[in-house]
C-alpha cells in the first residue's frame, strides 16, 4: 500500500452508514490522507451538491466525482461534465415516463426536476436530491441533463432494468442501487472519471484504491490495484475487487484507511 497516491470511495452503503452519514472517524482519516498528499475523491451516483453536503468541511480540499463520473468538480472548478443531448432526452423521457411504478428524477449540475411524486417519494428522494423542483411536463426542464435517475420502491434491477437495458450500448444504463437505475451518456462511469483523473495527476492504477458496493462502480474498481468489496456489496462487485472489507456500518471503509496510514507512516 505504500505507493497509494489517490482514495476513491463511493458515498451510499461505502462511505455512508446506514444513516446516510458520514463518521466522524473518517474525518480524522482524512487530516492524516491530507499530511501524506494522499489525494482523495468521493466518487458517487449522488449530485455535486448532494455530496457536499455530506462532507461540507473539506470540500475545498477533495475532488467530487458526481452522478455517477458524468460530473467532475474540484474546489468549484468544472473540470468534466457529459449532458445528454436535447433530442435524445425528449425520447428518453417518453420511454421513461411510461414504465409502471417508475419515479423518474432528472439530474443537472445543480438541481433535480422530480416528475409528479407524491409528498412521501420527494422526501425519500430529497436525501439524495435537496435542491429539487417538481415539474409535469417536459417543457419544465430549464437545465442540461447530466443523468435521469429512475427509481423503484420494491427492487430496480427486477423492474425497470429490464425495460432500458435495450438502451446500451448507446447509452450508460446502470442499476446503482437497490431502488435505482441510472441513464447516462455512454462514456459516462466512474471508471472513466478517475482514468482522467489519474491521467490528469500522473497517478497509475497501481497507485489507486478504491471502495464500492453497487454495479455503477464496477469500471471504479477496474481501474484500481486496491480494489475493495463492501461485505455488503452486490455479488457482481465482490467479483470485480481485489479485495473485500468490512460493512458500511462497520466502518468498512475506515478500517482500511487506518491501515494505509500506518503502512506510509
Amino acid at each position: 500500500m505504500k505507493n497509494v497516491k489517490m482514495v476513491v470511495t463511493d458515498m451510499d452503503g461505502t462511505l455512508l452508514n446506514s444513516n446516510h452519514e458520514v463518521s466522524e472517524r473518517f474525518f480524522k482519516i482524512f487530516k492524516t490522507l491530507q499530511q501524506q498528499n494522499i489525494r482523495f475523491v468521493a466518487a458517487s451516483g449522488r449530485p455535486y451538491y448532494s455530496i457536499i453536503e455530506k462532507l461540507e468541511s473539506i470540500k475545498t480540499d477533495i475532488t467530487i466525482v458526481a452522478e455517477n463520473g458524468g460530473l467532475i468538480i474540484e474546489n468549484e472548478n468544472v473540470l468534466l461534465a457529459n449532458v445528454l443531448d436535447s433530442k435524445l432526452l425528449l425520447q428518453l423521457y417518453e420511454l421513461v415516463t411510461k414504465i409502471d411504478n417508475a419515479y423518474p428524477i432528472f439530474c443537472t449540475q445543480n438541481q433535480a426536476y422530480i416528475l409528479r411524486a407524491s409528498d412521501d417519494m420527494v422526501e425519500i428522494f430529497a436525501e439524495y436530491y435537496s435542491n429539487y423542483t417538481i415539474i409535469d411536463s417536459f417543457e419544465e426542464i430549464k437545465d442540461k441533463v447530466i443523468k435521469i435517475a429512475l427509481y423503484h420502491t420494491i427492487n430496480s434491477e427486477a423492474h425497470i432494468f429490464p425495460l432500458v437495458k435495450h438502451l446500451k450500448p448507446e447509452l450508460s444504463v446502470v442499476v446503482s442501487g437497490n431502488h435505482w437505475v441510472d441513464i447516462s451518456e455512454a462514456i459516462t462511469n466512474k471508471g472513466n472519471a478517475i482514468t482522467l483523473l489519474q491521467k490528469t495527476y500522473n497517478i497509475k492504477p497501481e497507485e489507486t484504491m478504491a471502495f464500492g458496493d453497487y454495479n455503477n462502480d464496477l469500471e471504479l474498481l477496474k481501474c484500481s490495484k486496491y480494489s475493495y468489496a463492501m461485505e455488503n456489496a452486490h455479488p457482481d462487485v465482490k467479483v470485480v475487487a481485489n479485495y473485500e472489507t468490512l460493512s458500511n456500518n462497520n466502518f468498512g471503509v475506515e478500517v482500511i484507511l487506518e491501515q494505509l496510514i500506518a503502512k506510509n507512516g
